[in-house]
């Protein structure tokens, strides 16, 4: 990683910018009809600094900046 930061998910495992992550939980969406549902996989994230650590892409809701907490590694 580039950066000085370090930023772990759920489980403790390191992140990297280009990793493939999941969401582990039921994630509501301010706007939209329906949650993103647990077990969506995320790919190619970017760390970021600041209180939302995470950019990324997701089928079906677009950018979204998202905190490590709710993502795990795979």
């Amino acid at each position: 990683m580039s950066s000085t930061f370090q930023v772990k998910d759920a489980n403790g495992n390191m992140l990297e910018n280009g990793d493939s992550v999941e969401i582990v939980k039921d994630l509501p969406v301010k706007g939209a009809p329906k949650p993103i549902k647990a077990g969506t996989k995320v790919k190619n994230i970017q760390l970021v600094e600041g209180y939302l650590n995470i950019d990324c892409k997701i089928t079906g809701f677009n950018s979204m900046a998202l905190k490590y907490e709710i993502l795990k590694k795979g």
